[in-house]
């Protein structure tokens, strides 16, 4: 679809601790400055998914039961967030792709959290299925500016990759153990979608840096094609 964006908005950065009112504020700014454009923003759990995800892991509860909490908050996140946008954005939660898709053609702005249980997947590997469903570039827009060679808060010899290919991006993704509520630049199911639909994909940590991806500008994040 032509004009057409899905942002992958991390938990992290709705609700760091409380929730981020200045941030979403400026977020919203940033959209409603776009209006050329129609974005699909998947909304992830972040530390709130993960002090469920935890509580219930120390109560011997298994992975399934981890899951669906963190798609609980996924969602509630969701809701919150087309509240907060108001009329330009969907009233309903859409729980497939096809409903997003038609969602588009009535709303500027779709959010949603995830779609439904996936082995081994977060809102960032529904947010990657949708990019590929669509055919439409990938923002993931998270806590940190982009990939590293290493986790740059245990490592400082960390680098900073500014491009990567899918295939290498792929490899740097299988080494990452799974684990509900896990915290990676984006998860497995979502390197393997998009390097099999090759989609163009962002990896960024400020809303200056998407500002500048939409239009077209320079960027300091990660950029993940060819």
């Amino acid at each position: 679809m032509k004009n057409v964006w899905v942002i992958s908005l991390g938990g992290s950065r709705i609700v760091p601790d409380d929730v981020d009112d200045e941030f979403l504020l400026k977020f919203k700014k940033l959209l409603d400055s776009h209006r050329s454009q129609r974005f699909v923003v998947v909304t992830g759990g972040g530390s709130t998914a993960r002090k469920y995800i935890v509580a219930l892991r120390k109560l011997g509860e298994g992975t399934w039961n981890q899951s669906m909490e963190g798609i609980a908050v996924t969602r509630l996140h969701a809701g919150f967030m087309t509240r907060f946008f108001g009329k330009e954005a969907n009233e309903e939660i859409p729980m497939n792709m096809k409903r997003v898709r038609n969602m588009l053609g009535k709303n500027r702005i779709v959010f949603c959290g995830a779609l439904r249980y996936r082995d081994k997947n977060t809102s960032d590997g529904t947010a990657a299925k949708i990019a590929g469903f669509l055919g439409c570039p990938f923002i993931n827009l998270t806590n940190v500016r982009g990939l590293y060679s290493a986790d740059p808060r245990k490592d400082k010899r960390a680098k900073f990759i500014s491009k990567i290919s899918w295939k290498d991006f792929l490899k740097v993704a299988r080494k990452v153990k799974y684990e509900a509520g896990q915290h990676f630049v984006l998860d497995l199911v979502a390197a393997r979608e998009i390097a099999k639909k090759r989609v163009v994909t962002y990896i960024v940590g400020s809303l200056k840096a998407m500002d500048g991806i939409l239009k077209g500008k320079r960027f300091i994040g990660t950029m993940i094609e060819g």
